[in-house]
């Protein structure tokens, strides 16, 4: 499968909907634009037109239970457990669209940082 950029239209919408509030930052992974919490990815762009949400396993059931709503499979067969792919028509609802980051964020920020692992050394 190959992977598109993010349209411009999808970055500049998710730099508007990512919270600004302490311990979130942006960064980049796989060369999208995503959400950290304390270091822990909890949302993020996809190919051109995704936004992926983490959500605990009740939200995920919920989430799922929405029009058009998906588990995230950035492979085919290769779904990630705990990421969903946000319907096109939610992210012209704004106050339903946060409600649902909100508890992303709540989420990934409830779980433990992750733990670098050392890098190997290279054998000279």
């Amino acid at each position: 499968m190959k992977w598109v950029k993010s349209s411009p239209r999808l970055i500049e919408t998710f730099d508007r909907i990512l919270p600004q509030v302490p311990g979130v930052d942006r960064r980049k992974m796989f060369g999208y634009p995503c959400g950290f919490v304390n270091g822990t990815w909890f949302m993020g762009c996809y190919q051109e037109n995704d936004i992926v949400l983490r959500l605990s396993e009740e939200d995920r059931k919920e989430f799922l239970k929405l029009d058009q709503a998906r588990q995230f499979e950035p492979m085919p067969g290769r779904a990630m457990r705990e990421f969903v792919v946000v319907p096109p028509w939610l992210m012209d609802d704004p106050a339903r669209l946060e409600e649902w980051i909100s508890r992303s964020l709540e989420y990934a920020a409830s779980l433990p940082p992750p733990v670098k692992k050392p890098r190997k050394k290279k054998p000279i």
